[in-house]
């Protein structure tokens, strides 16, 4: 049997594949860059994590009685993981702030899966039909989120901070509560200038149900760097740990 011909193709120029390229990779879903897809940096059980969800334009404003139904109930059902504990929430006009605990990576990247599918069917439930009578479908929180992990007493103090005053940052006030209702804050007793069992909340108000924290460091370490005031406006930055895309 005669030798195989080695055949030399040509490839035409501009379909290259593989390697580093400018503008490669996931094209950003809306106006904003999408969370870079890098390796998630090592977790270990004993340190939190501060985790942003932005949220499809198409869904609209969070801050509303359905969406805050939506999620409450979709924080219900992460309490059947024993490895995946949300500890704090805050749930801004386009994004939702989240303080985590898990037990390593895995943990994180599979309990925020299962929050996000449980959220995205609560919310596409709770929107109206479009002008064609159809319910929207599909995800809720495109982008890959946004995970910041807290390591020191002084950033898990910033992370609570930046969580439950968050409405100050985008200049948000009720004129009757002193905490943002949108928040875990009610149920927060680290605060410095009042106590949430001497706010008179709606009666048919029901609080964000979260885990107790179990780190030390959002249970008592935090509390090194002083108590929290109702009224604190949170900054984006403390020193070693910079949170660009949590606004």
């Amino acid at each position: 049997m005669g030798r195989g011909v080695a055949r030399h193709v040509q490839q035409a120029p501009g379909h290259n594949r593989g390697g580093k390229r400018r503008g490669a990779g996931r094209p950003a879903k809306g106006p904003r860059s999408s969370e870079r897809h890098k390796k998630r940096a090592t977790l270990k059980k004993h340190e939190p994590v501060h985790v942003v969800l932005r949220a499809d334009e198409a869904v609209g404003q969070l801050r509303r009685r359905e969406i805050y139904k939506a999620l409450r109930g979709a924080l219900v059902t992460t309490f059947t993981r024993d490895d995946f504990r949300i500890v704090h929430v805050s749930i801004q006009g386009t994004h939702v702030h989240l303080l985590v605990e898990a037990d390593n990576r895995l943990a994180l990247g599979a309990g925020m899966k299962a929050f996000g599918i449980s959220a995205a069917k609560r919310i596409n439930a709770a929107l109206p039909p479009t002008a064609d009578g159809k319910r929207r479908r599909g995800t809720v929180f495109p982008d890959r989120y946004h995970a910041q992990i807290i390591r020191t007493p002084r950033q898990a103090r910033h992370g609570l901070a930046y969580v439950l005053n968050n409405w100050h940052k985008h200049g948000l006030v009720a004129k009757d509560w002193p905490i943002d209702p949108f928040s875990t804050g009610p149920s927060f007793t680290g605060w410095r200038d009042l106590q949430p069992s001497m706010i008179e909340w709606p009666p048919t108000y029901e609080p964000l149900p979260v885990w107790e924290a179990k780190t030390w460091l959002l249970r008592e370490g935090w509390k090194k760097h002083g108590l929290i005031g109702s009224r604190e406006v949170p900054g984006s930055k403390v020193k070693g740990i910079a949170l660009a895309l949590a606004e």
